[in-house]
C-alpha cells in the first residue's frame, strides 16, 4: 500500500477530516477475495486472482459559505470475471470508478444534504470503511448485463445449436393451410 509521507491510514476505520487537512493520497492493489460482495459475483470459471487497484486523495475545499469543506476522489478499476448472460461462459468485465465524495458532519447532515446536492455526500462520523466503499462503488459499476460481444461458442438451444442459414432455409408447414382446405 502506497501513502502520504508522514502519515498511516487506517482504511477500515478512515479519517477522512484528517486525510484531507494533510493532502494525502493512498494507493493499493488489493485481492479480490478481499472483497466479498465483489468475489460473491465470480463466474464459476473464473479467475479469482483479479486485483482491485484504487486510489484515493484527499483536499479541503471552500464551500459556498467560505467554509472549508472535506472532499475526497477515490478511483478504483478492476477486470471481474462474471458469467456471461447469452452464453453462460466467463467473460472479464472492465469496471472503473473516479467518482469525488463531499464529507459532512454527520449521516443525519448527509441524508439531508444527498439529495439537494449534485455531488454524493458521506458522513465524517462515524468514520466510513473505505474498502466497503470502494466495494459498493465497483459493484453500481457493474452492467445489468453482463455478456461477450460475440461469444466464443455458438449458443446451444434446447433442440441443439441453430444457425442462422440453416433456420432460414428450413420449409414450415403454414397452420392454417388445414383451415383453407375446410373453407372450400
Amino acid at each position: 500500500m502506497k501513502v502520504s509521507p508522514h502519515r498511516s491510514w487506517n482504511p477500515r476505520r478512515f479519517d477522512a477530516r484528517a486525510f484531507a487537512e494533510a493532502g494525502g493520497v493512498l494507493e493499493s492493489e488489493d485481492s479480490l477475495a478481499s472483497f466479498d460482495r465483489l468475489s460473491a459475483e465470480i463466474h464459476a470459471d473464473g479467475e479469482v486472482g483479479a486485483l482491485v487497484r484504487w486510489s484515493v486523495q484527499g483536499e479541503i475545499r471552500p464551500d459556498a459559505a467560505g467554509q472549508s469543506s472535506v472532499w475526497m476522489r477515490l478511483r478504483a478499476a478492476l477486470d471481474l470475471p462474471v458469467g456471461c448472460q447469452r452464453c453462460l461462459g466467463p467473460v472479464v468485465v472492465p469496471l472503473e470508478v473516479d467518482r469525488w465524495f463531499r464529507f459532512v458532519a454527520d449521516e443525519s447532515k448527509a441524508e439531508a444534504e444527498d439529495d439537494q446536492s449534485e455531488e454524493d455526500v458521506l458522513a465524517l462520523e462515524p468514520k466510513p470503511d473505505l474498502l466497503a466503499l470502494i466495494e459498493d462503488e465497483l459493484l453500481m459499476a457493474m452492467p445489468l448485463v453482463p455478456m461477450h460481444d460475440v461469444c466464443p461458442q455458438p449458443l446451444l438451444l434446447s433442440a441443439g445449436t441453430v444457425n442462422g442459414d440453416e433456420a432460414a432455409s428450413e420449409v414450415r408447414p403454414n397452420p392454417f393451410a388445414t383451415l383453407s382446405r375446410l373453407k372450400k
